[in-house]
């Protein structure tokens, strides 16, 4: 990736292929202040999400910075109160901070708020280094992680968005304007409208491909509903360890490492039950709060797999300190998707992952907390296997649930219908009668449809 001074003239609106990395602003290894600002006035009130702390909230912000190379030399929670609308920050907070840019040699500062784009420009011009806010830092990340075709276009669209309200703050050279035709009057087409009329043809094409995308990615969905097997999807906050839970399960080698996003495109593998029942497991994208709005449509299209499970497991990280209030954001995600609660309360399975990191008496609080749970809950160590196999019996209980039992008699001579039943369902009963065989069998919601397409 090309590197580039604060508002040089490196940012190219028409960013050639599909495949090309994004431009970076900074250098891998860059020496990084992180700073979560904090609303003295702020307090939480209401029914949503808890309020965090802002100790967590930059701890956030620090794996962030460290999930795409930055040298993390000094973090810092600024308390404000009041909000100055031209640089984010007071004067004295500018010098203060200034002095410890200067001080470390600072090349790149992340500030933990969505900035309007004359507040990154000021705070660059103050600082003279490169400034970059959650929503940015967030979409540098999914630029870098993002590995399926869609998710690539759908990254780029949001970063060409972003851009585009940017251009005032990111390009230095647009006061100056191109000449126009000789035939043509006037002072010609400026700089900044150029930019702008190349980032708007790019978000045309990219909105073109995406469509196709969509359309294949239904083909593909179309396909898989026709498999007999039942859908168990991991959902959680970033960095839950859903990834070492599933790789764990399926003996597989998804990425795993202790940073957020490091899974960003949705894997399903194939899972075997103790009871013999086959299920597909998928581990998703994990959630995050404050998600940038130009990356919402991104991530939910990661996250449509989700509405396909029978089976929707909430992984949470139980030892991290803002636990409740990333289990809120979840909560809302999903809602947004189109799970509603009375769905969520047939098929949620909540997995409290993360056991060997708490002490003994932490460990016991939440042994209690499951145990008196009026939902299924599970305390699970992904690393060193606590809980799994209670955590296999709640997926097995839940589709249990779901399942439909059937009297069916078969025709003795109708082999094909007995050997479907048999591969696709539990038969519980079998008589062999004179008038027939009389098959009782549970079969999952999709195989019942299947089924009754089956006898027309």
């Amino acid at each position: 990736m090309s590197d580039r001074s604060v508002g040089g003239e490196g940012n190219n609106a028409d960013q050639g292929g599909d495949d090309k990395d994004f431009a970076r602003d900074y250098a891998r290894g860059e020496r990084c202040l992180v700073i979560h600002p904090h609303l003295k006035k702020t307090s939480h009130s209401g029914g949503g999400a808890p309020s965090r702390a802002p100790e967590a909230r930059l701890e956030e912000i620090v794996g962030l910075a460290q999930a795409i190379d930055l040298d993390i030399v000094a973090r810092e929670i600024v308390g404000l109160s009041a909000l100055k609308p031209g640089s984010y920050f007071g004067k004295g907070t500018l010098e203060r901070l200034d002095a410890i840019i200067k001080g470390r040699d600072v090349g790149v500062v992340i500030v933990d708020v969505q900035l309007s784009p004359i507040q990154q420009r000021n705070l660059e011009r103050a600082w003279a280094c490169k400034v970059l806010d959650r929503t940015g830092i967030i979409l540098e990340i999914f630029g870098e992680r993002a590995r399926t075709k869609e998710g690539r276009l759908q990254v780029e669209l949001a970063h060409m968005s972003y851009q585009r309200s940017r251009l005032v703050r990111s390009w230095t050279h647009l006061e100056r304007q191109r000449g126009g035709a000789g035939f043509m009057g006037g002072p010609g087409e400026t700089q900044i409208e150029v930019d702008r009329r190349l980032i708007d043809q790019r978000i045309a094409k990219l909105k073109r491909q995406l469509k196709e995308v969509k359309r294949t990615r239904e083909l593909h969905r179309k396909a898989r509903r026709k498999v007999p097997y039942p859908i168990v999807a991991l959902v959680g906050y970033t960095n839950a360890g859903k990834s070492t839970l599933f790789n764990r399960l399926t003996n597989s080698d998804v990425f795993v490492k202790d940073q957020l996003f490091a899974t960003l495109d949705p894997t399903m593998r194939s899972l075997e039950l103790p009871s013999g029942k086959n299920i597909i497991l998928s581990d998703t994208v994990g959630f995050i709060s404050d998600l940038p709005h130009e990356l919402v449509e991104a991530f939910h299209a990661t996250l449509e797999e989700v509405l396909e499970a029978e089976v929707i497991v909430h992984v949470r990280d139980v030892s991290h300190p803002d636990s409740d209030a990333q289990k809120g954001d979840v909560d809302a995600v999903m809602k947004d998707l189109g799970l509603a609660e009375d769905r969520l309360s047939e098929q949620l399975i909540e997995v409290r992952n993360k056991s060997d990191l708490l002490g003994p008496d932490e460990h016991e609080i939440q042994a209690n907390t499951v145990k008196r749970a009026d939902h299924p809950m599970v305390l699970t160590s992904a690393v060193s296997g606590e809980g799994v196999d209670a955590f296999l019996a709640a997926i097995e209980e839940r589709l249990s649930h779901a399942t439909q039992t059937l009297d069916v008699c078969v025709d003795p001579a109708d082999g094909k219908t007995l050997s479907w039943l048999y591969a696709h369902g539990e038969v519980i009963n079998r008589r062999d009668e004179d008038d027939g065989i009389h098959v009782t069998v549970r079969l999952e919601p999709i195989n019942l449809q299947r089924f009754e397409q089956l006898k027309r």
